[in-house]
């Protein structure tokens, strides 16, 4: 980790007025980021070794550790599937869950009362492909999506320089205070989705219509770290390359809401929000 994981009063009153805040250069590159993207380098390689696939990739670097990813789900795009389930798998980026700077950083956020859990099935390695919106995120809430406590945070954290063209993630400034929102379970725009893919707020345009939005942008090594209830959504990908991020999620086990249900997971552990919350769920 960066020298020191303590953020200062400043960046804690951001954080509990808008709902989210970037920390830049959380992460040491070299101990933390450095070997998950050469794991991932490599993997790829072994998805393209797998399917004989030709591997004309420039030798490893940092910069572009992704590099023939796009060319492989080009040619099949189940290929990237593989790729996508594999990365979640790499040590380097498993031992980042469980490590205490995370722990530090939610306590100091939280407060002394609050008792630090892990979302099982809350963490991996996202890819959003150029132009793909099946698996686009919506504006949502996480906690639909997660469940588990009312009182949790993302851990976002880039592995590739993001840039406008490739999407950064939007957010709704201060919109945490409504608390949770309720949801259409469907999208009619895209059926397709499914899932947590599937919700969509009620009355989604009038209700991100209300709050400022920004979408800042961050580069390998930068963590943003977003309350459960924050408006946030996938930026649009029309660049050339895949956005690759990992996603860290924690919760706060002395919340009352939590306590209510058993801090039951979502979709990820097999159940659907509306058993949990049909008061939320609307048709």
């Amino acid at each position: 980790m960066a020298p020191t994981d303590s953020l200062s009063a400043q960046q804690v009153q951001a954080f509990r007025r808008d709902g989210f805040l970037v920390i830049p250069g959380f992460y040491d590159l070299a101990e933390d980021i450095e070997p998950i993207q050469r794991h991932a380098y490599r993997l790829i390689g072994q998805v393209m070794k797998r399917h004989g696939v030709p591997d004309t990739r420039r030798p490893y670097a940092p910069e572009h550790f992704d590099d023939g990813y796009v060319d492989l789900i080009r040619q099949q795009r189940s290929y990237g599937a593989e790729v996508y389930d594999a990365v979640k798998q790499i040590p380097a980026f498993v031992r980042l869950l469980g490590c205490p700077s995370h722990e530090r950083l939610f306590q100091q956020l939280r407060g002394p009362d609050a008792i630090v859990g892990i979302a099982g099935g809350g963490s991996g390695i996202r890819i959003d492909n150029p132009s793909e919106e099946r698996f686009r995120a919506p504006w949502h809430q996480e906690y639909p999506a997660q469940l588990r406590s009312i009182d949790g945070i993302v851990y976002w954290s880039p592995l590739v320089e993001v840039t406008p063209d490739l999407g950064p993630v939007r957010f709704c400034v201060g919109s945490h205070v409504e608390g949770p929102v309720p949801v259409h379970r469907h999208d009619p725009k895209h059926p397709e989705k499914t899932g947590a893919y599937g919700l969509t707020l009620q009355d989604e345009e009038g209700r991100t219509a209300r709050y400022p939005q920004v979408a800042p942008l961050s580069r390998p090594g930068d963590l943003v770290i977003i309350d459960f209830m924050t408006l946030h959504a996938s930026g649009y990908n029309v660049g050339q390359r895949s956005r690759w991020s990992m996603q860290f999620r924690y919760f706060n086990f002395n919340e009352p809401t939590g306590m209510q249900h058993g801090w039951k997971g979502s979709y990820a552990m097999g159940v659907d929000f509306a058993t949990v919350h049909p008061e939320l769920c609307v048709e």
